[in-house]
């Protein structure tokens, strides 16, 4: 088969990377396309991983549209030369409209309920739509739930071992305390009109968090004068690792939370997008496993991370916690790699 990965962020190069190299060594001709956003080229260039750069990112409505528009263009030579057979991508916005004129079928693994832009776009033009069992939105019969969440295909036991040689790299010593701060830029489409962490509420929770031990901060934007001395000095592809080790780790943004969660790492998530209509994943989180804590409510947030503090067994904790969700959930790329080969056998034609 020749199958086109379509990535548009970091974290799309993490969902699919075990699959591609999965999918190549069974003999399968991949063609990945990309995005010029944050780290991605760096990721893809580590983990040898062969791309072409359709865009770089564009913030506003108008600068997505026109970023959509030259993607989709850009994409027609590459779909003829390589003659694609399958399209996977994580939201199909930026390739299932051409692909759907060539007739060739896209699968989309999905699992944000409140993209109401993206997935108005690109839902009816789906094939297949494969998400996680606590996606709460259904989609009928082109719906597919499985028991996991998209960054078990890369953090689940079977792909990932932390390397406690991280702390070669960073100033803190192992069995010491540490803390990641992850703040995002808010400039996707789905992001209109939400915020995360102000510039006070941030150096308020340095100020506090400092007399605990080191911070390290990872930041989409320019990080502020105030908090340059905490920026982070690492690989993109060793994040895990210092997220395995990290006392707590707060955050603004979606990924880096879940991400946290699954490596029995204390997170807690602050931004606006929280409420009773929030994504399925962090409910279940929340809720089910008490890995994460969700706030729309910076004192609340806050006060959390006070709570959390005293306690003394933090990461025992969370790791029993995280042996719990194990038991419950699959390994994301096997189901992955199972549903693309199945649907070739089972769907033929396009």
């Amino acid at each position: 088969m020749n199958i086109l990965f379509d990535l548009n962020h970091p974290a799309h190069v993490h969902l699919f990377r075990n699959a591609i190299k999965a999918l190549k060594a069974k003999g399968h001709n991949i063609t990945v396309v990309a995005r010029k956003k944050e780290v991605t080229e760096q990721l893809l260039n580590l983990y040898d991983i062969d791309f072409i750069v359709l865009s770089k990112i564009r913030s506003g409505l108008l600068g997505l549209a026109f970023e959509l528009i030259t993607r989709q263009i850009r994409l027609i030579p590459i779909i003829i030369k390589n003659k694609i057979d399958l399209c996977i991508s994580m939201t199909g916005a930026s390739s299932i409209h051409i692909l759907k004129l060539f007739c060739i079928p896209t699968l989309v693994f999905n699992d944000s309920e409140n993209n109401d832009l993206q997935n108005a776009i690109t839902v009816p033009f789906a094939h297949k739509i494969f998400t996680p069992d606590c996606y709460w939105r259904d989609y009928g019969s082109k719906h597919h739930k499985y028991a996991g969440y998209h960054e078990l295909a890369y953090l689940h036991p079977n792909r990932f071992t932390p390397d406690p040689t991280i702390f070669d790299k960073i100033k803190t010593m192992q069995g010491d305390k540490f803390f990641v701060l992850r703040f995002v830029a808010w400039k996707a489409s789905h992001d209109i009109k939400e915020h995360g962490f102000s510039l006070a509420e941030k150096v308020k929770l340095v100020e506090y968090l400092k007399q605990y031990g080191d911070i390290y901060i990872t930041s989409e934007k320019t990080i502020e004068k105030e908090l340059e001395q905490y920026q982070l000095k690492l690989s993109p592809d060793k994040l895990h690792d210092l997220l395995y080790y990290a006392t707590i780790v707060i955050a603004d943004s979606q990924t880096v939370t879940t991400e946290s969660a699954l490596l029995g790492t204390p997170a807690i998530r602050y931004n606006s997008r929280v409420g009773p209509k929030d994504e399925g994943n962090f409910v279940e989180l929340e809720k089910r496993y008490d890995l994460i804590y969700c706030f729309n409510n910076f004192d609340k947030a806050f006060e959390k991370v006070k709570e959390l503090l005293k306690n003394d067994t933090l990461k025992i904790d969370w790791q029993k916690k995280r042996e719990v969700l194990l038991e419950d959930k699959i390994d994301v790329t096997d189901f992955m790699v199972d549903a693309i080969l199945n649907f070739k056998k089972k769907d033929p034609a396009k």
